[in-house]
């Protein structure tokens, strides 16, 4: 079966300076059409425009829970237009 696997990152553990750091990481590593679930405590909204910025058009975000103590999204790079 070659079902593909989405990598959970749970960054809650970690201070939050390293946080995005590692999760820009994880973003510039992303093939197109590949993605993560990213686990955090509170809403990673900012991230998301901070991403934005740097990727314009680029990367996809969906929330698959909003709180109120765990959220997880969906960050994916958009597979290129043929």
């Amino acid at each position: 079966m070659t079902q593909s696997h989405t990598e959970i990152i749970d960054v809650r553990s970690l201070v939050p300076a390293q946080r995005h750091a590692k999760i820009f990481n994880l973003v510039d590593a992303l093939k197109p059409g590949a993605s993560f679930i990213l686990v955090n405590d509170h809403d990673p909204k900012p991230l998301y425009y901070q991403l934005e910025a740097e990727h314009p058009g680029q990367l996809s975000w969906i929330y698959v829970q909003q709180g109120p103590d765990v959220w997880r999204v969906e960050i994916g790079r958009l597979a290129k237009a043929a």
